[in-house]
């Protein structure tokens, strides 16, 4: 699912180049914004986490 919804934001930004400019200048923003890089990095990180974490409780 995930491979499906990549390649049709690829296939998007390829085939509409305007789109291509607006999300590189979002996500240049979002980088140089430190408290969203902390939160999607706890996004990206939690489950990994959470499940350790479980594994030590047992």
């Amino acid at each position: 699912m995930m491979r499906i919804l990549f390649g049709l934001v690829l296939a998007l930004l390829v085939a509409y180049p305007p789109l291509f400019d607006i999300a590189l200048s979002g996500t240049t923003k979002a980088a140089s914004y430190p408290p969203l890089l902390a939160f999607a990095v706890g996004v990206i990180l939690w489950p990994g986490l959470a499940r350790r974490v479980k594994r030590w409780v047992k």
